[in-house]
């Protein structure tokens, strides 16, 4: 599988992202969108993956820059967990435990392949302060060992003006449950 995009495919996929980074200012106030450009056509295998994070609904915009590392974090920021990330398991495991009804894949497996991270609790945390995200869907998280090994997994949600993150089998499903995730460039 080609993990590269085209020029063209590049052009498109950088108007899109820079419309959404001018339009969301409140994201990232003391970011220049120019250094993440560059950043982003520094890294042809960083790109393919947020068009990843693009064309499966995520609308992914910067949210956090790291100074010590110099490295910019992209969320997916749509309104609702991405479209065509839901009605997943958690991970392998769980989508193998299965003995009928399976999703046809796993959100580990799909992050993976997608070349992103999980959002963990800190991060759902932080990007529902910048608006309100899962007010009618939910999205699974990055799930602590501890909870994992006992068969469960974590997923988050808003609702009545809260964050709320809660648990459920690793091999439970719903379509109005996918996943959120990050890119760090």
């Amino acid at each position: 599988m080609k993990k590269k995009l085209s020029s063209s495919e590049t052009e498109a996929l950088l108007e899109i992202v820079k419309e959404r980074f001018e339009k969301n200012k409140n994201r990232h106030e003391e970011m220049e969108w120019n250094k993440v450009q560059t950043k982003l056509e520094a890294n042809p295998e960083k790109l393919w993956s947020l068009n990843e994070m693009e064309r499966t609904g995520g609308e992914p915009d910067v949210v956090h820059y790291d100074k010590n590392t110099d490295e910019y974090t992209f969320y997916d920021c749509s309104a609702e967990s991405p479209k065509e990330r839901r009605s997943l398991c958690y991970d392998r495991q769980a989508l193998d435990s299965r003995k009928e009804n399976k999703p046809k894949n796993s959100v580990m497996d799909l992050a993976t392949a997608m070349g992103i991270r999980l959002l963990s609790q800190e991060q759902y945390r932080e990007l529902q302060k910048s608006g309100k995200f899962d007010t009618k869907t939910s999205s699974w998280i990055e799930t602590p060992a501890e909870i994992r090994k006992l068969g469960g997994a974590l997923f988050g949600d808003f609702r009545y003006g809260n964050v709320f993150i809660y648990h459920n089998g690793a091999e439970s499903y719903y379509a109005a449950r996918g996943f959120r995730g990050a890119l760090k460039i």
